[in-house]
Formats: structure tokens, C-alpha cells, sequence
């Protein structure tokens, strides 16, 4: 491709909109353009790279066995009534988008779960077939509240979703390792630095699953790892060891618990401001959090003051409507001392505090001091429900915990029965002649997010700097002098020629522009190989050829570029 015909155009400012050096990278270098939030146009060069990503995820999984298939991007919303996602919509972390024509209401897919069940169960009907894994790679589509850093959180996006049928458990597990081994092999050719973590299921279901995390500065996510065991988990999923008992009821010299005012205190810090005089610390105040379980009973969550609380997977938060429906809940003063009605949980690092806390009165400007766990209230479950910090200890061995910002590039899950317990018909004949249900995984790329990816780890002060596996272009040849010397316009465009036709996929700068100017758009766009020709160098019977990565620069004989003879 000669530059002076390719859609390109390169920016020396920085986008009013960018919000990560590599998404401005990206914008800057001409490869992607905002249309509105969360939704962008790939111009030649980002689709390019996209293209080129895409043939390794499908290499890889065909290398694996995986068979691509094409299914619609609009599903009936019936079929999402039928799986139980439909009142995820819009308030879980799978929102999805819907479409009203004339056969009814249609879902732009999100993710494909329950039309790969329904289309496998039509085509499969015996063990015999088995084991089968289809994937495909589409557009998805996900009613993002806050999109952020161009192609890292879209609202549409391009996906490699696959999804694997078996007959049995242990089929479904060794489909799954499968799976997980063709991604690793994808991102050791993209070279790009994945962690496999423990992850929860969220939205799409399942009891094992694995987030493939990025660490990266400008991530939205962190997962805690063990340096001594090796563990890594999500945040989300991350839990840490409690400390062993230190005390219990009977040993804390406490006062009964008494009713104190504390008017315009709805926050734990407020309440540890005006309480400070009697020693009250954020450590020393109980938060409590009122929320609704997965099956919408009202619960209490209580966690140290000074640690935030994890909600289980479908749990949420109180609304304005739902502390209307609970009067002897207060917003503000949520306490889990003296409730009817309402079940209570706790973080097991409560259960043997050594010593009282303040707690909300549920009584709007007042709290309760003094408040023993096991004498003035009983959780009725303890379990983990902080968010795990950095200097946590480490669940397996007890060592310190770390987190790290990161970006999930894929998930994988052991879905089980999930869905095919739900969808009709999702079922085939065993080899005893029973009906059974599909032992089923489901396996996700975000493919224009590893676009974001790598632009952020593979960048320098002058631009993009793209692994040769996916950069748009092999290499860039530039002419230095054209206008000058009617010479290096000759020898250029037989380069070019030559190159081609050795397979090198090269993009001739033969614009009518500076060498400053050649050389630093060069360097925005990342192109792994600069072939320079120019005046000087032809004299001489050579011409320059730099690694971008490295910056390291070689002469080569004009007689070797002419043949496209070209080691990059």
C-alpha cells in the first residue's frame, strides 16, 4: 500500500477525549475514530491489526479442534426468558440491548450461550457426536453505563466466543483444559503477559471459571496473588485468611450497649469524627449494609468499618424503594442490633473481635455503643464478604497478598448444566439409551479490547510499537530526497515491487512530505521495520534499515532490497 492513497490521517495533538496513552495512541496514529461513547469506527489500520488477531485466535482454535460457525447477532427475547437472563438486563453485569420489529422483541446479543444451545441440540441427538466445541467471532453488543479508554470498554465490540459440548463431566473438563491451553498459545503469538485467575461467574453462570488478567497501569480491574503458593483470584472472587480467635462474648468488659446521638452522620468517618473524643476509631465502628440476596430476601451485610463489603454474585443494594418496603431499615443508620425479619450476615473477622463497636441504631441520627457481637446480636451466617486488600494473608498459606491492576483479556467457564437444563430440548441419547443433559463450557476473547491492550504495553514516547505477529504493516519504506533525485523514486518503487513480491507486507511512504515527518509518522503508526532509501545512501550502494522496537539500525546492499531479500 503506497501512503499517499491509504486512509490515514495522523494527528500530532492529543484527543480531547483520550484517556489512556494508548487509547491517544491510537487515535493519534489513525487507527481508530470516536463516531459516540463506547462505539468507534476501525479505519484501515486498525483493521488491519484486528484482521490479523483475529487469524491467530482462528488458527489456534482450529488447531485445538474448535469448528467456527456464524450464529445471528439478534436472538428472540423468549429464549432469554427461557435461560432466566432476561431480568439481568440492564442492572447485572450482562446488560444487553433489544430491538422491537415485526417477529416480536430481539436481544442484540451480548454473548451466545443460549442460541449455541439451542442450535447444538438440533444438530446433535446422540453420545456418538460428541464431544463437540464451536466458537465464532462477532460483534457484541453491551448497554455500557460508563464506556472508558476507547476500545477497552465499548458498547460494541468484536468477541471470539466458543462454546463446548460433552457427554459427562470429566468430557467437559478436558474440553475446558483444552480451551484454556489454545488461549495461552494465542497470547504467547500476541505477546502479550496473561495471569489466569479465579474468577466468579457472574451474569453467565457456572461453578469454575478463570479470568485471563493483563496487568496493566490502566486497568478496571484487580486480582489478588500469593508470591509464596502461587494464588491468584479476582477481586471479586478473592478472599483472604482471618486471623485465629481472640476473644469471645464473655471476655470483653463491655458496658450494655447504650443509644447515642449522632445527627448528620451517615458515613462511617462522620461517625468516627464526632465519636473521636471516646476513642472511636473507623476500626471500632461496625458498617452495615442492607441489600437484597439472589432470591430477594432482605439482608444485612456487616463488615469492619475501615474495609469495603463484597456482595455476593446477584445481590444488590438497597434502593429507594426497597427501604420504603422496610421501614425499620434507616438509610444511613443500618444496624444489625434488635432487627425482626431481617436475616443478618457478618465477615468472619467480627466473630472474635477483641473488644465493642459502635453500630447504626436504625434510628434515623443515632448509633448504638458498646455493642458486643454474640451477646447483643447473632449473624445468622459468617462467611468472607470484604474485598480483599493489598497486605491481606493469602487463604492457602498465610502469606501477605498482593494486588495488581489489571485488564481482563478473556474468561473461561465450566458451565456444567446451566443451560442446558433450562433450554428445551438441550439434551441427546447416552450410550445406556438415557436421555441426558449437555455437559457444556463457554470460552470469550475480547478481540477489539486486545486492540487497547496492546497499545498500551507496546508503546514508547514516539508511538505504537506493534509485535510483528499483528502489526498492520511488516514493514515501512520511506524515501528520502524523492523530489531531488529522480533516482531513489526508481529505486524505491522497484523495492517496493520486489518486496511484494517476496511476501512482505509493506507500506511505501511515498508521499511528498519532510523525512521528519516520514520518519516520525513511522514511528506513531509502529510498523516493526523501517526500510529507508535515500540519496546518500544509494552513493554508497546501500540503504538503512531500523528496528522499531530496538531503535538498532543495519545497512544493507541496494542489490539485496531490490531482490527483496529482507531478514525482518
Amino acid at each position: 500500500m503506497r501512503m499517499s492513497q491509504l486512509l490515514v490521517r495522523t494527528l500530532r495533538e492529543i484527543p480531547s477525549d483520550a484517556e489512556s496513552v494508548g487509547h491517544t495512541l491510537l487515535v493519534r496514529a489513525g487507527f481508530v475514530r470516536r463516531l459516540a461513547s463506547g462505539i468507534y469506527t476501525l479505519l484501515p489500520l486498525g483493521t488491519r491489526v484486528l484482521a490479523k488477531v483475529e487469524a491467530i485466535i482462528r488458527e489456534e482454535q482450529d488447531a485445538a479442534g474448535m469448528q467456527e460457525i456464524v450464529m445471528p447477532v439478534l436472538s428472540p427475547y423468549e429464549l432469554w426468558e427461557e435461560s432466566g437472563r432476561a431480568a439481568m438486563f440492564g442492572q447485572d453485569a450482562l446488560p444487553a440491548m433489544t430491538t422491537e420489529g415485526r417477529g416480536g422483541v430481539f436481544v442484540l446479543g451480548p454473548t451466545h450461550e443460549e442460541v449455541a444451545t439451542t442450535t447444538i441440540a438440533a444438530e446433535i441427538d446422540s453420545y456418538r457426536q460428541l464431544p463437540v466445541t464451536v466458537y465464532q467471532i462477532q460483534s457484541k453488543f453491551r448497554d455500557e453505563a460508563r464506556p472508558r479508554s476507547g476500545l477497552l470498554r465499548l458498547r460494541e465490540f468484536t468477541m471470539s466466543d466458543a462454546y463446548s459440548f460433552d457427554a459427562n463431566k470429566e468430557a467437559m473438563v478436558a474440553s475446558y483444559d483444552t480451551a484454556v491451553a489454545a488461549y495461552r498459545r494465542i497470547f504467547e503469538r500476541l505477546e502479550i503477559d496473561v495471569v489466569p485467575v479465579e474468577a466468579t461467574s457472574g451474569a453467565i453462570g457456572g461453578d469454575v471459571n478463570h479470568e485471563f488478567m493483563v496487568p496493566t497501569t490502566i486497568g478496571e480491574d484487580f486480582f489478588a496473588s500469593c508470591s509464596s503458593c502461587g494464588l491468584a483470584a479476582n477481586i471479586e472472587a478473592a478472599v483472604r485468611r482471618v486471623n485465629s480467635p481472640l476473644a469471645d462474648a464473655t471476655t470483653i468488659n463491655a458496658p450494655s450497649c447504650s443509644r447515642i446521638s449522632t445527627p448528620g452522620t451517615g458515613s462511617i468517618e462522620a461517625v468516627a469524627a464526632l465519636l473521636s473524643s471516646r476513642g472511636v476509631t473507623t476500626t471500632s465502628i461496625l458498617k452495615s449494609i442492607a441489600t437484597l440476596d439472589a432470591d430477594g430476601t432482605p439482608t444485612i451485610i456487616v463488615v469492619p468499618g475501615d474495609r469495603e463489603a463484597r456482595l455476593p454474585h446477584g445481590w444488590r443494594l438497597f434502593e429507594e424503594t426497597d427501604f420504603a418496603s422496610h421501614p425499620a431499615i434507616i438509610r444511613g443508620f443500618v444496624g444489625p442490633v434488635g432487627l425482626s425479619g431481617v436475616r443478618v450476615v457478618a465477615d468472619e473477622s467480627i466473630r472474635h473481635a477483641p473488644h465493642s463497636f459502635v453500630v447504626g441504631a436504625n434510628e434515623a441520627d443515632y448509633h448504638l455503643i458498646d455493642v458486643v457481637v454474640g451477646r447483643d446480636f447473632d449473624p445468622d451466617e459468617y462467611g468472607s464478604f470484604v474485598v480483599v486488600d493489598d497486605g491481606d494473608s493469602c487463604p492457602n498459606c498465610g502469606a501477605v497478598m498482593h494486588l495488581q491492576r489489571s485488564v481482563e483479556a478473556a474468561h473461561t467457564f465450566q458451565l456444567g448444566l446451566h443451560y442446558s437444563s433450562k433450554i428445551r430440548n438441550a439434551s441427546f441419547v447416552a450410550e445406556d439409551g438415557s436421555e441426558q443433559l449437555f455437559w457444556m463450557g463457554c470460552y470469550g476473547i475480547g478481540v477489539s479490547r486486545l486492540l487497547a491492550v496492546l497499545a498500551e504495553e507496546k508503546h514508547d514516547d514516539q508511538g505504537l510499537i506493534w509485535p510483528a505477529s499483528v502489526a498492520p504493516y511488516h514493514a515501512v519504506l520511506v524515501a528520502i530526497g524523492a523530489g531531488r533525485n529522480p533516482l531513489v523514486v526508481e529505486t524505491a518503487d522497484s523495492a517496493y515491487v520486489a518486496l511484494r513480491a517476496a511476501g512482505v507486507d509493506v507500506l511505501y511512504d511515498d508521499r511528498d512530505v519532510s523525512p521528519g515527518v516520514k520518519f516520525a509518522d513511522a514511528d506513531l503508526i509502529g510498523v516493526p521495520t523501517r526500510i529507508t532509501v535515500g540519496g546518500k545512501g544509494l552513493d554508497r550502494g546501500i540503504c538503512e534499515v531500523r528496528s522499531r522496537a530496538t531503535g538498532e539500525m543495519v545497512e544493507i546492499p541496494i542489490e539485496a532490497l531490490l531482490a527483496g531479500r529482507l531478514s525482518i
